[in-house]
Formats: C-alpha cells, structure tokens, sequence
C-alpha cells in the first residue's frame, strides 16, 4: 500500500479561471483526486484505519485547494458585477424620468384634448339651449339670465372634470413610477438576501466540512493511540508470560533435581539395607566383619565373577 499523499494544488487567476471553473473544467481535477484514493486499505487493522481516514482527509484538503480559489474568483466576478448594478440602476432611473419628460407634451395635450371636448359638449348644449329658447325672444330675455347661470355652470363643471382627469393621470404616472421604484428595491433586497443566504449557508458549509475533518482527524488519532496502548499491553502481558513460562520452567528444573536427589538418596538406602543384608549373612556363615565388609564390596562392584547382588 503506498503511503504517498497527492494533494492537489491550484495557482488561478483572471486569465484561467474561467477555463478551471466553467464547461466541466473542474471534471480533470475531480478525477485525479479519485484516482489519487482509488485503494481498498484493510479495515481490519490499525495500519489500513489510519489510511482510510488519511485518504479521506486528503479529498478534503483537495477540495478545499480547489473550492478556495474558485470562492475568491466567484467574490471578485461579483465584486465586478455591482458598478455594473449601479449603472443600470442610475441608467433604468434615467430612462423613466426621460420617460415622463419625453410623454409630457403628449400627456398635457391629452389633458387639453380633455378639456376641449369638454368646452365643446358644453358649447353644444349651450347652443342647444340657446336654439330652443331662441323663437321667443322675450322667454329668452327672461332666461338669459337662467342661461347664462347654466352655461357658467357647465363651463364649471367641464373645467372641473378637466382638472380631475389630469389630476387622476398625474396620480395614476406617479403610482407607476412609485410602483417600478418598489418592485425595482424589492428584486435588489430579494438579490442582497438571497447573495446573504448563498454566503451564509457557504460558510456554514465550510464550518461543518471543517469540523468534520478535525473529529475524523481526532478519531484517527484516539484510534492510533488505542492502538499503541493496546501493543504495549500486549507486549506487558507477554513480557509476564515470558517471567511466569521461566518461573515455572526453573521451579520445573528444580523439582526435577530435587526428585533425582531423593531417588538417588532412596535408591542408596536401598542398596544399604540389602547390603548390610548381605554383610549380616556373611558373618553368620564364618566370615569375620571385614572380610565379609570386603566380600559385599567386591560383589557390589561386580568383581566377583558369576555372583552378584539383587536388589
């Protein structure tokens, strides 16, 4: 198994990025860190555990190499992005105030347009009345003055329906553009909030992954540890196994010679007891104490041919 860790390292700026992180560009990088890893280690032992968690921190900090410059290249297209905002934002301004100025003279002739027709009909009716009072002069001279109270009042009236028409589409532009202005702050509050979320929930991410690798590194670590506590225990025990094997192997040696010693020692009372037998039977045929000593003797030393002792 080998123990080489191939973390990937990346250099970017203005001119590749794009190229590394757009069109699957980070698909080449994705693959080396997999085949950087592409190993089974053996779970069952403390050595293959160790390298599992090494292989997995290592596609970690790969990411992280990689992620990292990507974030600061994302961070400066949008830092690119806001005089562009702000441009449009002063530009879409501009255009709608040049947009009233523009439509004014159109809007004022609507509103005289307005008042016009308002004249006219009123006009109509005044020449109506006029024509229908007009046979008899002197009922005519008796309305004049009804007329004339008529005709002020639909002069009133038309200059008053005149002056709420343009009031209503001054009102109705102004909601527009106050409309537009607030459905304009609200996409750029939803943009600045959903760019919040984006940011928080990245640096949530980066937290979480960071935490993560710290246990498995810790757990790697107590799993290491565990282990050498564990060989020394091993290695203490077997060391006790050793001391107890040549305690009981020496008690074993000594019982042994101990066990010869008193055979010996029995075996010598034995052939005393026979030959003190054997010395008694010599003196009650004749033999005096020393010949029959010096007879035993010789017997037990087999000196004497085709005679010996049983015992």
């Amino acid at each position: 198994m080998s123990e080489t860790m191939e973390v990937v390292t990346l250099e970017i700026d203005a001119k590749n990025a794009p190229a590394v992180y757009t069109g699957k560009g980070l698909d080449r990088y994705f693959d080396h860190i997999k085949a950087s890893v592409n190993e089974v280690p053996d779970v069952s032992t403390a050595k293959g555990r160790t390298r599992i968690a090494s292989l997995a921190a290592q596609v970690s900090r790969s990411k992280v190499a990689v992620e990292q410059p990507g974030r600061e290249y994302l961070k400066f297209l949008k830092e690119q992005v806001k005089p562009v905002e702000a441009e449009l934002r002063e530009f879409v301004g501009n255009c709608d105030a040049l947009r009233d100025e523009v439509r004014k003279p159109l809007t004022d002739w609507e509103a005289e347009q307005s008042r016009i027709e308002a004249e006219r009909k009123a006009a109509e009716e005044a020449a109506a009345l006029a024509l229908k009072v007009g046979h008899d002069h002197e009922v005519a001279l008796l309305m004049n003055a009804e007329f004339d109270r008529q005709r002020a009042d639909a002069l009133r009236k038309a200059d008053e329906e005149r002056i709420e028409r343009e009031r209503k589409i001054a009102e109705e532009s102004a909601a527009r553009a106050r409309q537009e202005e607030q459905d304009k702050a609200k996409a750029e509050q939803e943009a600045a909030q959903r760019r919040e979320i984006e940011a928080k929930l990245a640096q949530e991410r980066a937290e979480r992954e960071k935490a993560e690798a710290e246990q498995r590194a810790r757990d790697a670590e107590e799993r290491a540890e565990q282990e050498r506590k564990d060989s020394a225990e091993r290695e203490e025990n077997a060391r006790k196994q050793a001391i107890a094997d040549e305690k009981r192997k020496q008690e074993a040696e000594a019982k042994r010679i101990e066990d010869e010693r008193l055979a010996r020692e029995a075996d010598k009372k034995h052939k005393g007891a026979i030959n003190s037998a054997a010395l008694d039977d010599f003196i009650a045929a004749g033999l005096s104490a020393d010949d029959a000593k010096l007879a035993v003797i010789a017997i037990a030393c087999k000196k004497v041919r085709h005679v010996a002792i049983s015992y």
